[in-house]
């Protein structure tokens, strides 16, 4: 059956959920000690991180990065495809997508909130970002309500006609949610916040398109509260990936 413009949901934010972890301060430090002292790093398997912190941040600032990747964090996300686009560039974690051939994808996009700066001015490589004036928002969130409520109904209409799902979700626009699991490491996790984070203190700042960013920040927040002495150094390290 075709859905009606009042089924179709917009949205302006990603939703970003820890499923489930093993990760912690102490992971960082008897992965470390095993270089020096061998089996007996077992010991430190459930250590005082605190009393480490020094290791940790050495660790850190010399780059000695495969310390970071003894532990592992699941998140399942939901974002527009464009956005997946650009994650998926990370070839230092696992996806699991849901799939259009699969299932009918369900009437959800994406539409910039109204604080979103949408006007870009500067050349390649040194773009600023600034607040619309309020036609060019109306402009914005009127166009594409109107292109993507368009454009499910087509995928409707073929899905309603015999079309297989992956040809009819051909006409979807790349601002439809898709959602997966994704599993890093903490070294892993520190690369991806390098680039996708826009940040005081950065040794190299970045310039993330801001809806990749929103996913970053989530991820932070997560990952901080789980490993707070690790990302503590990553920051006063200048947000390098070890």
């Amino acid at each position: 059956m075709t859905s009606s413009p009042e089924e179709i949901e917009f949205r302006h934010d990603v939703t970003v959920e820890l499923v489930r972890s093993s990760a912690s301060d102490a992971d960082v430090i008897f992965a470390a000690r095993v270089s020096t002292v061998g089996e007996q790093s077992l010991a430190d398997v459930d250590a005082d991180p605190e009393r480490s912190v020094g290791l940790i941040n050495y660790l850190m600032r010399d780059r000695h990065g495969s310390p970071f990747e003894h532990n592992s964090l699941t998140f399942f996300v939901q974002a527009p495809i464009f956005v997946w686009r650009e994650h998926m560039r990370h070839r230092i974690a696992s996806y699991n997508e849901e799939s259009g051939r699969y299932r009918e994808l369900r009437p959800v996009f994406y539409v910039p909130a109204a604080d979103r700066n949408v006007v870009q001015v500067g050349k390649p490589g040194a773009y600023e970002f600034l607040p619309g004036s309020s036609e060019q928002q109306r402009l914005i969130d009127e166009s594409m309500k109107s292109a993507c409520t368009q454009a499910y109904v087509a995928y409707q209409e073929m899905l309603d006609a015999g079309v297989a799902r992956e040809v009819a979700r051909m006409v979807l626009p790349v601002s439809i949610y898709s959602s997966a699991y994704v599993t890093m490491n903490a070294r892993s996790l520190m690369n991806f916040l390098s680039l996708r984070m826009k940040a005081e203190g950065s040794t190299f700042p970045s310039y993330p398109q801001r809806e990749i960013e929103m996913v970053a920040e989530r991820y932070e927040q997560e990952w901080a509260r789980l490993m707070p002495l690790t990302h503590a150094a990553f920051v006063a390290n200048g947000r390098v990936a070890p």
